[in-house]
Parts: C-alpha cells; sequence; structure tokens
C-alpha cells in the first residue's frame, strides 16, 4: 500500500508556477491553463523574490527584511520556516543545487548562507552596499553579488572570503546576475540598460578569471532583470534582458544579435523565468499581469491575470527533482 506521502508526490504538479504582487499576495497557477489554484496573503511587506527549491517541496519568499517559506504541496497560509537576520529588504534568494542551503542578498549590504536544517545564519558576507542580485556559480562553492554602487563581487565558500572585484561602471547600480549553466560566461545588467558579459575562463577551479567579452547596449531603460537560457535549451544560448522599457529581449549569445523582442506587457518587466528546456519564458510585469512566451514565435500564448497590483517576481519548476541519493 503506498503512503500518504507518496500518494501526496503522486498528486502534486509537475509544474510549479508562481508569482508575488505589490498586493501581499503570493499565487501559485497551472500554467496551462492560466487557473490560480492557491493564493497566500503576504501582509507582512512586499515580496521582492521567489524561489522554489530543487525537490519542488518549498517556496522561499524574499521580503523585508525577512525570508519565508511554504510549503508548495499543502494549503496552509502559514509559512514552515522563517529566517530573520537581515534588517532590510531582501532582493535575492536562491538554493545550493542537492537544496542543503540557502543563499540570500539585502539592501542591509550582507549577503547570508543559511543551512536549511538548522536555524539560523551560518555565514555573512559584507558587500558595504545594497545587495540588488546574488548567483550561485555551478560549480556551487562561488556566490556572485552586484550591488547598488556597481560593484561585482566572488566570494569564495571554501576560503570563505571576497576572491574578487569588478566595477563595470562606476556609480552604476548592477541590477541582475547570471551565469551560463556550464560556468562559462557570466552577465551583468545595470540601470543604464548595458550589458556586461565576461568569459570566465575554461580549466580552473576558481572564477576570478573574468576576462572581458562583450558590451551590450540592450535597453534604453533600466535592466532590471537578466537570464541565460538553462541547459536542455542547447545548442541554443540565449540571454533574456526584462526591461523598464514595457519589453523583454531575447539574445543570441554566439555574437549577442537580437533574435527577439517579446512585446505585450503594458508596464515594467521585473521578472522572467525560462523553463527548463529553454523553450518558453515567463514573465511578470507591473501591469499586474504574468505571461508565458514561446520562445520560438516571440508571442504570449497565456496571460496570468489576478493580481491587483505590480507583479514583481516569478518562479517556475518545471524540471525533474534531482534524485535522492
Amino acid at each position: 500500500m503506498p503512503t500518504q506521502e507518496e500518494i501526496k508526490m503522486s498528486q502534486q504538479p509537475s509544474v510549479i508556477l508562481a508569482t508575488a504582487s505589490y498586493d501581499h499576495t503570493i499565487r501559485f497557477w497551472e500554467a496551462k491553463s492560466g487557473r490560480c489554484y492557491r493564493t497566500i496573503q503576504y501582509p507582512d511587506s512586499q515580496v521582492n523574490r521567489l524561489e522554489i527549491t530543487p525537490d519542488k517541496r518549498f517556496l522561499a519568499a524574499a521580503g523585508n527584511p525577512h525570508i519565508r517559506l511554504f510549503d508548495v504541496n499543502s494549503n496552509s497560509p502559514q509559512p514552515v520556516m522563517s529566517y530573520d537576520s537581515h534588517t532590510n529588504n531582501v532582493m535575492a534568494v536562491g538554493f545550493q543545487c542537492d537544496g542543503n542551503w540557502m543563499y540570500s542578498g539585502s539592501e542591509d549590504g550582507t549577503v547570508k548562507i543559511w543551512d536549511l536544517r538548522a536555524p539560523g545564519c551560518q555565514r555573512e558576507y559584507e558587500s558595504r552596499a545594497a545587495v540588488n542580485t546574488v548567483v550561485l556559480h555551478p560549480n556551487q562553492t562561488e556566490l556572485i553579488s552586484g550591488d547598488q554602487n556597481g560593484n561585482i563581487r566572488v566570494w569564495d565558500l571554501t576560503a570563505n572570503s571576497c576572491s574578487c572585484e569588478l566595477v563595470p561602471e562606476v556609480d552604476t547600480a548592477v541590477r541582475s546576475l547570471t551565469v551560463m549553466w556550464d560556468g562559462s560566461l557570466v552577465v551583468a545588467a545595470n540601470n543604464h540598460g548595458t550589458c556586461y558579459v565576461w568569459r570566465l575562463l575554461r580549466g580552473t577551479q576558481t572564477m576570478t578569471n573574468f576576462e572581458p567579452l562583450h558590451k551590450l547596449q540592450a535597453h534604453k531603460g533600466y535592466i532590471l532583470k537578466c537570464l541565460l537560457s538553462p541547459e536542455f535549451c542547447e545548442p541554443h544560448r540565449y540571454l533574456a534582458t526584462a526591461s523598464s522599457d514595457h519589453t523583454v529581449k531575447i539574445w543570441n549569445v554566439d555574437g549577442f544579435t537580437l533574435e527577439k523582442t517579446l512585446v505585450g506587457h503594458q508596464r515594467w518587466v521585473w521578472d522572467c523565468v525560462f523553463s527548463v528546456d529553454g523553450a518558453y519564458l515567463i514573465t511578470a510585469s507591473s501591469d499586474t499581469t504574468a505571461r508565458l512566451w514561446s520562445m520560438s514565435t516571440g508571442e504570449d500564448i497565456r496571460v496570468y491575470q489576478g493580481h491587483h497590483k505590480a507583479t514583481i517576481c516569478c518562479a517556475l519548476h518545471d524540471g525533474a527533482e534531482p534524485s535522492s541519493s
């Protein structure tokens, strides 16, 4: 006889799509139909960022100044855990690949690491300026942060120190960072609509070798999010840039030529996330909607309507869970 847990696992949606809005709610959506099947009230603050754990069990919501973890497969409105040592807006959150720990970055100027199996924060790194974005290198041993003063820093988790600092454009906030799945490229997007691209030199375990590759003037407005396509999108490699100019642009990483401009949102586009195979992109906008786009046609094929104010962030997990070892 299957256990209750096994029955529950078999019933959970294979695609988890969530959005959060200035209306103080988090919504879960059926990706194909566009139906909202669960709403969580989040009265304490706005939600700046959402991320789903690799095993699809939990959704992290980064607020001000806390991070809350919600059970994806329950209808409980209460978080299962709250992480509380930041002192200002948490702007970035993410997970190590097998889900043992979480990282975060905040406007309080710190990057923190949290062991999900224990309370409290295990490590803290000082960026000395409001942190807007943090990404984990695929080697799982380095975090890269970008801040309001324009600094990019690499935090070596093995040495427990900052191993590299870059300032692509002085006093221009770094809004978003993204790393190619194989660790070959890193892209930083800023408030002037510019993307800086570096090649991360291969053959070295350390990431301190940034070789400038390209400077892309992607938008006239702010870039609020940049994102490189995932592994299963190969051999195609794309860079998506979401902007205050109401569009998302899709660039071919080979030469950084413009492939498509996704037009349909009526206001700023704050966030975007690729499906696991890179065939679709989901976006979140101040026009209150999230949208599902076909990468092959550049058309929006679904609009997720239900939020009453700006939709600021979205999270999608439509891949397989990591096999339990």
